[in-house]
């Protein structure tokens, strides 16, 4: 059995921005990682998808871009290399092609981490899997028609992989509406169906969208400030899109493109999709976040004196006679695409530090387990805990935990 001080699973950007923590302390560790650095990167990304946010926002510990292209938006080989530099940097320490199969605790304190490549023993291991791990498909999906393709966006590459005619996709988040403009304009009728969502301009004011909410500080804010934590940390991704024309999309612009926008999918029975009659109250109520988020920011503007240009937004979204069930063989659909977001799944994870949704109890990452942490995750310590340009702060604060916690031991000895 090998044996270290620190076992970090996951070599993503949670992972990596670990390693670089525990090797500025002075702490000998281990990445284990089930393929390559940035493997979800890699494998679990459609072909056109570029990151969210412009690549000045891609700060990692020690590590920023350096390109003269900041307010640009990585494709996803450019991520892809980004990472790899990151761990070439500092010599990241990473095991690859290992998959963890068990963690538990050891007899003799710490935790055997036993994996297909071997087994390993540490005092302290950090969970850095993300917080976008396994697809989330609704129960419904179970009855549909078997002669109707599915699909979730990690499966999904191209419009070219789907069978011909019409596409159903369910879910109005950043990953939703991307592929929805993205099969429409490849030819194939698309119908969106829209949940909770949350609206953002890509450009406000004259700046992109993400330097209005670091500046202003909105991405700052704190886990044990948040006015309803469990509330925050479940709310969708923002309806953003990174292209070299910095264009916003929402579901206006593809209601403008001919995109069929019908209420949530409540249930499925064959062909038959139930659709709830709620389209225009989730509209109104991603306008009012809307409304609060860019108040706040013209509020800053005006406490600060800062030089930006006039007041610029387009008109509230409406619709009318949305349909409350849609056949989908009539509608001449053939394929669905399950854009219902991600869950959290830690089957190998033999510690009792899970609650009833399976989620990791933790306190900013720290678990009720001596010696556990999780890193990664929505709304970790701020905001911003599960992007890759606020993973790092997470990362310092838990590498000092777990330095701390050494030099105890050691005194203690």
């Amino acid at each position: 059995m090998k044996r270290t001080d620190t076992i970090i699973i996951g070599g993503g950007q949670a992972g990596l921005a670990m390693s670089r923590c525990l090797t500025d302390e002075g702490i000998d560790h281990v990445v284990l990682e089930r393929g390559a650095v940035a493997e979800r990167w890699r494998s679990e990304r459609w072909d056109s998808l570029r990151l969210l946010s412009p690549k000045w926002h891609s700060r990692l510990p020690g590590y920023r871009y350096q390109g003269d292209d900041p307010n640009g938006f990585m494709t996803m080989p450019e991520v892809i290399a980004y990472f790899e530099q990151y761990a070439r940097s500092f010599s990241a320490p990473v095991q690859d092609e290992t998959t963890v199969l068990s963690v538990k605790r050891a007899p003799e304190g710490g935790y055997r981490v036993r994996t297909d490549q071997g087994d390993w023993h540490a005092p302290s291991v950090v969970v850095a899997t993300g917080h976008c791990d396994v697809p989330f498909v609704p129960k419904p999906a179970a009855n549909l028609s078997s002669s109707v393709h599915q699909v979730v966006p990690s499966d999904y590459k191209n419009p070219g992989q789907l069978p011909s005619g019409g596409v159903l996709v369910v879910g109005a988040s950043a990953s939703g509406i991307q592929l929805a403009q993205e099969i429409h304009r490849s030819g194939r009728p698309v119908t969106l169906a829209v949940g909770r969502h949350t609206r953002i301009p890509r450009r406000y004011r004259g700046r992109d969208i993400t330097w209005w909410l670091e500046t202003s500080g909105m991405l700052e804010e704190r886990a044990d400030r948040a006015f309803n934590l469990e509330s925050a940390r479940r709310q969708p991704s923002l309806q953003l899109v990174g292209t070299p024309n910095h264009e916003t999309i929402d579901l206006g612009v593809l209601q403008d493109e001919g995109v069929q926008l019908v209420g949530r999918v409540s249930d499925i029975d064959d062909t038959r999709v139930a659709l709830c009659d709620d389209l225009q109250r989730n509209i109104d109520a991603a306008e009012q976040k809307l409304d609060r988020v860019l108040g706040t920011i013209d509020d800053f503007i005006d406490e600060t004196l800062m030089a930006a240009e006039s007041r610029d937004r387009r008109p509230a979204i409406q619709v009318s006679d949305a349909p409350t069930e849609l056949d989908i063989r009539d509608a001449g659909i053939s394929s669905v695409l399950w854009a219902t977001g991600y869950r959290r799944q830690y089957p190998w994870l033999r510690v009792p530090v899970l609650n009833i949704r399976g989620e990791i109890i933790h306190d900013g990452g720290v678990t009720p387990a001596d010696g556990l942490y999780a890193l990664g995750l929505n709304f970790q310590r701020t905001r911003k805990s599960s992007f890759i340009d606020g993973v790092g702060n997470d990362a310092r604060a838990l590498a000092d935990h777990i330095t701390q916690r050494f030099h105890r031991s050691s005194i203690a000895a």
